[in-house]
């Protein structure tokens, strides 16, 4: 399987440009206004244009800070009637060409065109996404509950204020209103999500304080396994025999929790850091600067001569550089996680890693492209279990499990909608985690509410290395196999005996 190019890695993150929900509103309005003037613009008219373009920024400021995720979407119309009653405007042409243009670049651009070309989805694509794009809640550009109504009032501030210009209006009253306007959507917006926005994860205050930190290895090697997108009630709906068997066989934590935005590069810095966005820097799938801000499980395994991998595709370069192998996502969707099997098996002879993680693609990349309701979500999981039971055979072969921990994940759910995740809709929160192994409990399962933050501290303790510098997450203790006292050992015996 090939890496993924460097040519790849850029457009990867160019990509994430028009994905990500905070720069597609802004890259989109000035685009829609630049086709709606193209005329003026090529013919030297373009100042009123710019102008207009100042008197709307307080905007475009607001909509980039909020959200205005779930069910506050239907707040959004509220500013735009607002709008309308004050200054009776409204360019229905416009309205009308962003419309289409929104459609065409979510349903057929990115929905049918871009899977096609990337995981061989059908060209007939469109005839499902559309669906979707109108239900997605996540915090993508695929949202059209929260694009539309910020780029409707964007746009018709901005064509609003370039045609009073244009017809001679005086500058600063003109934007004196507007920025007016504007405070008066920005106060709105943080009272509504000061007050509503209430469903986040609550922050585990203090770091990794529960166990101290190890002075011997409990494991020799960890091997995690995430399934991306693996939805908590749909794996349940699963013909998966080997992953439950190997959960009933191990520790199960019933409600593990993500974190917010349950975006996949955040909840990986998030998972092998052992903290949150507001402390390890990365917010979206969109990192503005490369690299997580504090120390990762790869970062405290050196310290005590340790090595670990993690064998993803690009976007997780952005946090963890040179610590990822990275795998190509250009591929055929059926094919994508065979060949992440065989590339985990070519790293563990060749590098023999203590750690290895590996990412599961196809069931995300079904799931967006497909929607999580569906058939096709389900078979993604089904395959990702025969794989997984093929792989650890062949390490146990190899006698590479003699002493490992096995932990199998995913790092967030899906919505309805676009397979959509980031906002912590329904789906999305809850995920399944189970660990497995010498080290161990045996037919476990934790009911208590955990968080992905307890990941990295967990392989820390288990590999023997110091908490990454930022853990919060308390070590998940619970699943550890307590040894027996030699007067237990020396009871069992006896009741052995007796039978």
């Amino acid at each position: 399987m090939k890496e993924a190019s460097r040519f790849e890695k850029i457009a990867a993150r160019c990509w994430n440009l028009l994905n990500e929900g905070k720069p597609f509103t802004p890259i989109f309005v000035v685009g829609t206004m630049s086709i709606y003037h193209a005329a003026d613009l090529m013919g030297g008219h373009a100042w009123t244009w710019l102008i207009g373009l100042t008197a709307v920024l307080p905007l475009f400021v607001v909509y980039y800070v909020y959200d205005y995720p779930l069910f506050l979407r239907n707040y959004l119309w509220i500013p735009y009637v607002v709008f309308l009653i004050v200054w009776s405007f409204a360019d229905a042409s416009l309205l009308l060409l962003a419309s289409g243009l929104y459609f065409f670049f979510t349903v057929f651009f990115w929905g049918t065109l871009y899977y096609h070309l990337r995981i061989g989805t059908s060209w007939w694509n469109f005839t499902r996404f559309w669906k979707l794009v109108l239900k997605n809640s996540d915090s993508t550009s695929g949202n059209a509950q929260e694009q539309l109504p910020k780029c409707f009032l964007l746009l018709s501030v901005w064509e609003y204020a370039s045609q009073q210009i244009d017809q001679g209006a005086a500058l600063a009253p003109l934007c004196g209103a507007l920025w007016l306007f504007a405070a008066g959507v920005w106060l709105f917006s943080w009272i509504l999500h000061r007050n509503l926005f209430d469903w986040q994860p609550e922050i585990i205050p203090t770091y990794t304080n529960n166990v101290p930190s190890p002075t011997a290895p409990v494991s020799d090697k960890v091997y995690v396994i995430v399934i991306d997108g693996m939805r908590k009630d749909r794996f349940e709906a699963t013909n998966a025999p080997f992953l439950k068997r190997l959960r009933a066989q191990g520790t199960e934590f019933a409600q593990m929790e993500t974190v917010y935005p349950a975006r996949t590069v955040v909840c990986f810095t998030s998972m092998l850091t052992g903290t949150y966005p507001f402390e390890h820097g990365i917010r979206s799938n969109m990192v503005w600067k490369l690299g997580a801000k504090v120390e990762t499980i790869f970062d405290s395994l050196r310290k005590v001569g340790k090595t670990g991998r993690l064998l993803g595709i690009a976007h997780l370069v952005d946090s963890f550089g040179d610590d990822v192998e990275t795998v190509t996502a250009v591929m055929p969707n059926d094919l994508a996680d065979r060949y992440i099997i065989e590339r985990a098996k070519r790293i563990v002879e060749e590098q023999h890693p203590d750690l290895l993680v590996v990412q599961l693609i196809a069931t995300d990349q079904t799931g967006h492209s497909r929607g999580v309701l569906y058939d096709e979500y389900i078979e993604k999981i089904e395959e990702a279990d025969a794989l997984i039971a093929e792989f650890v055979g062949w390490l146990e072969e190899r006698g590479e499990l003699e002493r490992a921990t096995l932990i199998v994940c995913a790092d967030h759910g899906q919505a309805d909608g676009i397979g959509g995740h980031g906002h912590l809709d329904e789906g999305e929160r809850y995920v399944p985690f189970f660990l497995y192994g010498p080290a161990i409990e045996a037919g476990k399962r934790v009911d208590e509410k955990k968080s992905l933050v307890s990941l990295a501290p967990t392989i820390a303790y288990l590999l023997g290395a110091p908490y990454p510098s930022h853990s919060r997450g308390p070590v998940l203790i619970e699943a550890m196999r307590k040894e027996e006292s030699d007067e237990e050992a020396a009871r069992h015996r006896l009741f052995a005996g007796a039978q």
